[in-house]
C-alpha cells in the first residue's frame, strides 16, 4: 500500500483506471473527508501552471505600478528566466539595502512532509544568501505562546503534555470547557494525522459518565453523544466569568490553600485583586453577570458544582485570539491551581483539547527528522501579526515580551507557504500595506488573492505530488509517503524551486549539499533511525521502509498521561520553566514590564471595541473561528468546501431572534459591516447560537469587488481589527470584533477563483 500523509489525515492511495484515487486510512476512527478532495478537477482548476511574472515588474522592473498589484495580468515565463529574475533581484536587494530588507513570509501548514516543508525549504535558503527578517509565534497562538512561559511552561511542552483521553474517561468527573472542543478543528495535526481521536475521546468520557460543561457562544462545538450543559456567553467576557467563579470558589472556601503555598507563588496578591481589597471591587458574580452576559446565579452554581469533584478546565485557542488574550489563559490555570488538582490524573487544566488531533494523544513524543535550515545572521523580526504595521512604519518602535525593537525597512518578501490575504486582519489595511515592497516573490500551489498581488509566482507542487517522510509528533506514525501523481504541469517543489535560484547566484552548493531532493529524504531518514535505535526504536533500513510504508508506533506508547505529574509529585527535584520553579499566578518578571495591557496577574481588561460602541447595543460580535470544511483557506476551491456554502457564498450564522430583528431570513444574501469593510455571506438561522453574535468562518478566498469594495465570497478578515492583543504577545485579536448585518442589495458574482489574466511580454525579457 501507498500511503499520503496531510495536515487532514493519512490517506491510502488507489490505483484507478481513471486516475489515482485517495482513501482514509484503514483504522481511523474518524477520518476527515477535506483531504479527499486533494485530486479533485475543482481544486486542479485553481493550480500555478507555469511561472509568472506581474507585467509592469517585468517590462519596468522593481517597484513599478504595486498600486496594480491584484489588477494588472502576468506574463508566464520559463524556469530559467525565472531562477534569473529571482535570483537578480534578491543580489539586488541585498547589495542595495542588506538582508535585513528582506522578510521572509512563511506561516506553517505549507506541508505535512518532514523534508518538503515549505517554511523549512524558505529559511533555510535565506540564510544561505546572508539571512532575512523572520517572524515569530502565529496567528491562532501569540497571546498563549508568550504569556505561559511565564506562569507555567512553554505552549509546545503543554501540547505533548496534556493528560490523555483515557485518563479522561477514567478519572474526570466534570470538563469545564471555555470555548468548547470543537472536534471540526481536530480533524487536523501541524505535521499530519494519523488516526483521529477527538471524538472518540470525547464519547467515551460521555459513556463513563463525566459531565460536561461548555461555556461558548456556540453549543455545537462540543459534541459527546450525550447532554451537555450549554453556558451561552458573551464573546471576550469570559475572564470575568472565570473571575467570578475564583471569587464564589473563595467565597466559600473551596480553594486548596496548601497547593497554593507549595506550588505556586503570588497567590496573596492575586486573592487581594479577587476580592476587591485593592480596587474595592470584588470580582464576584453579581460584578461579572453583566460582562459576560451570563446570570450571576448561574455562576454561582457552577462554581458550587465544581466543589468536592474532579475537574478538567479546557480553554479554546479562540479565546486568546483577543485583545488582553492573555488573561483568559492566565486566569485558567489559576483557577486550576485554586481547586488544586493540577498534576492529578482526570483534572487539572487544558490549553486546546480539539485545536488539534494530537493534544491528549497517548501516543510517545518522538523527535522526527527535520530538514536543517541554518543560521540567520539578521537579528531583526517582528511579532507575525504586526505584518502590515512593519510594512506601514519602517523604524516606529514596538513593545514585545519586555523588550522594545524597531520594525525593518522591507524592500522584498518572499512567502512560501500561507496565505496572508486568509489568516492577516483588517485586509484592506494589508491591501494598501502591501504596496509599499519594490518586489513580492511566491511559491504558491494555487491562485490565491497571495499569488495574485505578487509580482513573481512560483508553481509549487503540492504533498501528494511528492516523496517525502510522514511524520507528526504523538500521532503514532511513521510513513514513506509517496508521490500519488506527477506534479501539475510546471509545477516543482520548493527544493528544487529554491536549488535552481541558489544554483543562478552561485550558491547552488551550499543550498543542496550536492544532494537531490531524494538523497536528503534518504539522508534524513538515515540520521532519524539512529537517533531513535537510542531511544529504543529499531527502524528498517530505507529502502524497506519505502517498501513497508508505513511503521505504527503505537507499541512505543507510555503509560496514561497525567501533565505535570512529576512537578505535583516533587516541585524541588522537577521545578518548572519559570523563574521562581513554580506556578506563577503574580508574575514578578510581568510586573515589571510596567505594561498598560497586561498585569502582574490574570485581570480583567475590556476589549476596545467594546468601550468604542458605548451605547450601540444593536451591534452583534463576530465569531471568525476555523472552518469545518476546509483547513483555513486551503482547498477553498474543492467541491467539499462549497457544499457548506450557500448560493456560492461562505454561511453566516445567527440566532432566529437576531434575523427576525432585522427582517431576514434562512438562506438570503446579507452584508456584515463595520467601519474596517463589508463583505457578502449567506445566512444560516442558527438556535444553537447565542444572541448579539454572528458567527462567519475564515477561509473565503479573499474576494473584493474592484467596483464597490465589498468581499463578495465571505471573508470575515475584512471586518477585524489589525491591533495587537498586548504590548506583552503582540498576537492578533480577531476575536475582538463588532459588526452589523443587514440585507444586501447587490450581489456580484464570486470572482474568487478566476484566473488572472495573463498576457505577452517583450520577448527580450520573457525569454532571458
Amino acid at each position: 500500500m501507498r500511503y499520503t500523509m496531510s495536515h487532514w489525515g493519512t490517506y491510502e492511495i488507489h490505483e484507478k483506471a481513471r486516475g489515482p484515487r485517495l482513501k482514509p486510512l484503514t483504522g481511523d476512527p474518524d477520518p476527515s473527508p477535506i483531504g479527499l478532495h486533494q485530486l479533485s478537477p475543482q481544486v486542479s482548476a485553481t493550480r500555478v501552471r507555469r511561472p509568472a511574472v506581474r507585467k509592469s515588474w517585468l517590462e519596468k522592473g522593481a517597484g513599478a505600478h504595486p498600486e496594480l498589484r491584484g489588477r494588472e495580468p502576468f506574463v508566464e515565463v520559463d524556469w530559467q528566466t525565472a531562477f534569473r529574475l529571482v535570483g537578480d533581484e534578491l543580489d539586488r536587494v541585498r547589495g542595495e539595502h542588506g538582508n535585513e530588507a528582506i522578510f521572509g513570509g512563511s506561516y506553517g501548514w505549507a506541508s505535512a512532509g518532514r523534508f518538503h516543508h515549505a517554511q523549512s525549504q524558505v529559511h533555510r535558503f535565506l540564510n544561505v544568501i546572508g539571512g532575512y527578517v523572520a517572524h515569530r509565534d502565529s496567528y491562532s497562538l501569540a497571546a498563549a505562546r508568550v504569556i505561559l512561559p511565564h506562569i507555567v511552561a512553554p505552549m509546545n511542552w503543554l501540547m505533548e503534555n496534556h493528560n490523555s483521553w483515557d485518563d479522561l474517561e477514567q478519572n474526570c468527573d466534570l470538563f469545564l470547557t471555555f470555548g468548547g472542543v470543537p472536534a471540526k478543528n481536530a480533524q487536523i495535526s501541524q505535521a499530519g494525522v494519523g488516526r483521529h481521536r477527538v471524538r472518540e475521546g470525547l464519547r467515551q468520557m460521555a459513556a463513563a459518565g463525566v459531565e460536561f460543561v461548555n461555556v461558548s457562544p456556540i453549543s455545537t462545538n462540543l459534541e459527546t453523544g450525550a447532554p451537555v450543559d450549554w453556558v451561552p456567553v458573551r464573546p471576550g467576557g469570559d475572564t470575568a466569568f472565570m473571575l467570578a467563579l475564583a471569587h464564589e470558589l473563595h467565597r466559600q472556601r473551596a480553594h486548596d490553600l496548601e497547593f497554593l503555598s507549595r506550588y505556586c507563588t503570588g497567590w496573596e496578591t492575586f486573592e487581594a485583586y479577587l476580592t476587591g481589597a485593592i480596587d474595592g471591587t470584588p470580582k464576584d458574580a453579581t460584578w461579572a453577570a453583566p460582562l459576560c452576559d451570563v446570570p450571576a446565579e448561574r455562576i454561582r452554581a457552577l462554581a458550587s458544582r465544581m466543589i468536592g469533584k474532579r475537574v478538567m478546565i479546557n480553554i479554546a485557542w479562540a479565546l486568546q485570539r483577543a485583545q488582553h488574550g492573555e488573561q483568559p489563559f492566565w486566569m485558567v490555570v489559576t483557577l486550576a491551581a485554586m481547586l488544586g488538582q493540577i498534576g492529578m490524573p482526570g483534572g487539572g487544566f487544558g490549553v486546546g483539547y480539539g485545536a488539534e488531533n494530537m493534544l491528549g494523544s497517548p501516543h510517545a513524543a518522538l523527535k522526527g527528522p527535520s530538514f536543517p535550515q541554518g543560521r540567520n545572521p539578521v537579528k531583526a523580526f517582528i511579532p507575525v501579526a504586526r505584518l502590515s504595521d512593519m510594512l506601514l512604519s519602517p523604524g516606529a518602535a514596538f513593545r514585545y515580551n519586555g523588550g522594545t525593537y524597531s520594525y525593518p525597512d522591507i524592500r522584498l518578501i518572499y512567502w512560501a507557504g500561507g496565505n496572508p490575504f486568509h489568516h492577516h486582519q483588517d485586509l484592506t489595511r494589508l491591501e494598501r500595506a502591501w504596496q509599499k515592497p519594490e518586489t513580492i516573490i511566491v511559491h504558491e500551489q494555487a491562485w490565491t488573492a497571495t499569488a495574485r498581488r505578487a509580482d513573481i509566482v512560483l508553481p509549487a507542487s503540492m504533498s501528494h505530488e511528492k516523496d517525502d517522510i510522514g511524520y507528526a509528533t504523538l500521532e503514532g506514525l511513521l510513513l514513506a509517503t509517496r508521490a500519488a501523481c506527477p506534479p501539475e504541469a510546471e509545477a516543482r517543489s520548493d527544493y528544487d524551486i529554491f536549488a535552481g535560484i541558489a544554483a543562478h547566484m552561485g550558491l547552488g552548493e551550499p543550498f543542496t549539499e550536492g544532494r537531490s531532493a531524494e538523497d536528503w529524504v534518504r539522508h534524513l531518514y538515515d540520521e532519524l533511525r539512529i537517533r531513535w535505535d537510542a531511544e529504543g526504536v529499531e527502524l528498517p533500513e530505507y529502502d524497506a521502509f519505502v517498501a513497508r510504508g508505513m511503521i505504527d508506533l503505537s507499541d512505543r506508547d507510555p503509560q496514561t498521561r497525567i501533565m505535570l505529574s512529576e512537578f505535583r509529585a516533587n516541585p524541588e527535584a522537577h521545578p518548572l520553566s519559570t523563574p521562581s520553579g513554580r506556578i506563577e499566578i503574580f508574575s514578578e518578571t510581568i510586573q515589571m514590564m510596567d505594561l498598560p495591557d497586561c498585569h502582574g496577574h490574570a485581570t480583567w481588561l475590556a476589549p476596545e471595541e467594546w468601550l468604542g460602541s458605548a451605547g450601540r447595543q444593536t451591534l452583534l460580535h463576530l465569531i471568525s473561528d476555523q472552518p469545518e470544511r476546509r483547513l483555513h483557506s486551503q482547498l477553498d476551491a474543492s467541491q467539499h468546501s462549497g457544499a457548506g456554502k450557500i448560493k456560492g457564498r461562505e454561511a453566516a450564522a445567527m440566532h432566529p431572534e437576531e434575523a427576525a430583528r432585522r427582517g431576514l431570513s434562512h438562506g438570503q444574501i446579507i452584508e456584515i459591516y463595520n467601519g474596517r469593510g463589508r463583505c457578502l455571506a449567506g445566512l444560516c438561522i442558527d438556535p444553537e447560537m447565542t444572541l448579539r453574535c454572528v458567527r462567519l468562518s475564515t477561509g473565503a478566498w479573499f474576494d473584493p469587488d474592484p467596483e464597490t469594495g465589498v468581499e463578495r465570497h465571505g471573508n470575515p478578515n475584512v471586518l477585524t481589527a489589525d491591533v495587537p492583543a498586548s504590548e506583552l504577545s503582540q498576537g492578533c485579536t480577531a476575536h475582538s470584533c463588532l459588526v452589523e448585518v443587514r440585507a444586501a442589495t447587490h450581489h456580484p458574482e464570486v470572482r474568487a477563483f478566476d484566473l488572472p489574466e495573463f498576457t505577452q511580454g517583450t520577448e527580450d525579457m520573457s525569454e532571458g
